[in-house]
């Protein structure tokens, strides 16, 4: 049976837009992870009071490409820099299109000389497989698919992460001096009672903490003396639905756009990539429209990736980012909406404003950026949200609007009349934890 393709969808649909364009998608779910353990404004609060463990071995893509071109093909297909990348090291992966805009960011692991570790939503997994058979590099490309394609079997690896500002007292406790001198962004085997598996330092809260990996028949073990050493320290397990909250506060966006769609050079992977991928059934809605899916592209400068990309080699969209990087006019900001406001709009409803969507954030009623990760932040008692803003309007204190609602896309008449809902927001910085901003990345 052919699989219809992200090329043919495109063709059928018209445009990207046209093809993206679901107004109501639901809020995406972690599959098998239940939604909550304590409640999930009680497990964002242990993360920034406490420890909290979080189990991602369910809704990401692993995928290990090895072999002597396997660094050939990933320089090619990102922007990183090769050249110093030690094994037991991960970096941030950054592939943009050959217009320079971002198609994905990952996790990239570097295991051996010629095996690399990728962590992240398929899309760069895609990518890399696709190059691998167009280049002929002597490469072969192992992927363990999310939970939600995996047909109830197994992952192939556990992925915990302990976070928090009592992670450190909890890891110590456990594992001896074991993680004394990984460095931030770095890895290595340890073991625990015979089990062996990989402690990185590294965590989506951008909070003091580990992740650890490894085979998944030991990931029970692991769990059940986590929640052990943690139980002193009032350990919180995370659900799925304070899960996909943590982006905010720590400044990852989780869900751009990715920037596929249009770039001719970029034909042979839509037809190659089947449209039952994030690529092809990827959900845009809000209030902010644009039949130009240019528009919901973004530079991997303005998101604040710009320490990662390395001009000491060729690769695809070098010569694009080149130019854009003397060239930055909008940037990434935290916005902290109006606690009376969001009370008006949601009510007691505040899963509600966990979203995804695209929002218009202004200023006097002209546009000045996109609000596009929301959630409802139980600790701070309000709305906070990642934005694309003119870097004119990104100084902390200035005050938007953001506009909340539905616009029907493609589908709108030609006396179509917004009736929008507004919302006052103050800009912050990104990340918004000061941990983050300051302290995270330190050796």
């Amino acid at each position: 049976m052919n699989v219809p393709s992200v090329q043919g969808a495109l063709d059928k649909a018209g445009s990207a837009v046209k093809l993206l364009w679901k107004p109501g998608a639901p809020f995406a779910k972690v599959p098998v992870v239940p939604a909550e353990f304590a409640g999930w404004q009680e497990e964002q609060r242990a993360w920034e009071e406490d420890v909290a463990l979080y189990d991602l071995s369910h809704h990401m893509f692993d995928t290990v490409i090895e072999g002597p071109g396997a660094k050939q093909l990933l320089s090619h297909i990102s922007a990183n820099n090769y050249e110093k990348f030690a094994v037991g090291q991960a970096k941030q992966l950054i592939a943009v299109s050959p217009e320079g805009f971002l198609i994905q960011d990952a996790i990239m692991l570097r295991l051996a000389e010629d095996r690399f570790h990728v962590i992240g939503i398929g899309t760069i997994q895609n990518l890399a497989a696709y190059h691998a058979k167009a280049g002929n590099y002597d490469v072969t490309i192992t992927s363990d698919p999310s939970s939600d394609y995996r047909g109830g079997a197994d992952p192939v690896l556990f992925r915990y992460q302990v976070q928090g500002p009592k992670a450190g007292g909890l890891l110590e406790r456990l594992f001896g001096d074991k993680l004394d001198g990984i460095k931030f962004f770095h890895f290595r085997e340890i073991e625990l009672d015979g089990r062996k598996f990989f402690a990185l330092r590294h965590g989506m809260a951008g909070q003091a903490g580990f992740e650890f990996f490894g085979p998944w028949e030991h990931g029970a073990f692991l769990k059940e003396k986590l929640l052990e050493a943690g139980q002193v320290d009032g350990i919180q397990q995370v659900g799925g639905e304070a899960y996909y909250t943590v982006g905010v506060d720590s400044g990852w966006h989780a869900t751009p756009v990715a920037a596929v769609y249009t770039a001719p050079e970029l034909q042979g992977f839509r037809e190659a990539t089947s449209v039952y991928s994030y690529e092809g059934m990827g959900a845009l809605q809000g209030t902010f429209y644009s039949p130009d899916i240019r528009d919901y592209y973004r530079t991997p400068y303005e998101l604040g990736y710009g320490r990662s990309i390395a001009f000491n080699h060729d690769f695809v969209g070098r010569e694009a980012l080149e130019k854009m990087k003397d060239d930055i006019r909008r940037t990434k900001v935290t916005l902290v909406w109006n606690a009376d406001d969001v009370k008006r709009v949601f009510g007691t409803d505040l899963i509600a404003a966990h979203s995804y969507t695209k929002d218009r954030v202004e200023i006097d009623g002209a546009l000045v950026g996109v609000s596009e990760y929301a959630t409802y932040m139980g600790p701070a008692g309000t709305v906070h949200s990642l934005a694309i803003v003119d870097v004119a309007h990104a100084e902390p204190g200035t005050e938007v609007t953001v506009l909340w609602g539905q616009h029907p896309g493609p589908d709108a008449g030609p006396d179509y009349q917004p009736d929008f809902q507004s919302i006052r927001a103050v800009v912050q910085p990104a990340p918004y934890y000061d941990y983050a901003r300051t302290t995270y990345r330190a050796d």
